[in-house]
């Protein structure tokens, strides 16, 4: 365990008193050792926010290490493909695609990436899916296909899927 002297007391000069005071001291003492704390999380853990916060040198880096699985799936019930899908960040879903993560990869409810990509408004996502060949009939749980979760108000999704109304 390593330990490191109380900063305080080194920088103020502050020495240990025998006799009690009323001075505020943070450190009892010139020579109190505390020991140096690290937290370690383990690699799914940062990975995961590596996805969520778009950082992709780090995303290859950890793929080429072979220190994750793509297909793993997370305590947030999805894989990575899917967290990705959900920050919009176009450029991290191709990344996960080029190094193999499945565009027909399901989460616990049996969404696919194109699920995501429908419910929360990303027709870039899902035109890239789509250009992969990500098929729009599969159902999630709740037996819905990905065009039944786009907004109405979403025009360019809904063109996408040929359910656009002419206005």
């Amino acid at each position: 365990m390593k330990y490191y002297r109380c900063p305080v007391s080194q920088t103020l000069g502050i020495k240990a008193y025998s006799q009690r005071c009323s001075l505020p001291v943070t450190c009892k003492s010139a020579a109190s050792l505390k020991p140096v704390r690290s937290v370690h999380f383990p690699n799914d853990v940062v990975f995961q926010d590596c996805v969520r916060h778009g950082e992709l040198e780090r995303i290859g880096r950890f793929i080429r290490a072979s220190r994750v699985k793509l297909d793993t799936i997370y305590h947030s019930g999805m894989a990575a493909i899917h967290e990705a899908v959900l920050t919009g960040n176009l450029e991290c879903v191709q990344l996960l695609v080029h190094y193999g993560a499945d565009i027909h990869q399901r989460d616990e409810e049996g969404w696919t990436p194109l699920h995501m990509a429908c419910s929360d408004g990303f027709p870039h996502i899902a035109s890239y899916l789509l250009s992969l060949g990500a098929d729009p009939e599969l159902e999630n749980e709740c037996g819905e296909k990905p065009a039944d979760l786009i907004d109405p108000d979403n025009k360019e999704l809904l063109r996408l899927f040929g359910l656009a109304v002419n206005d």
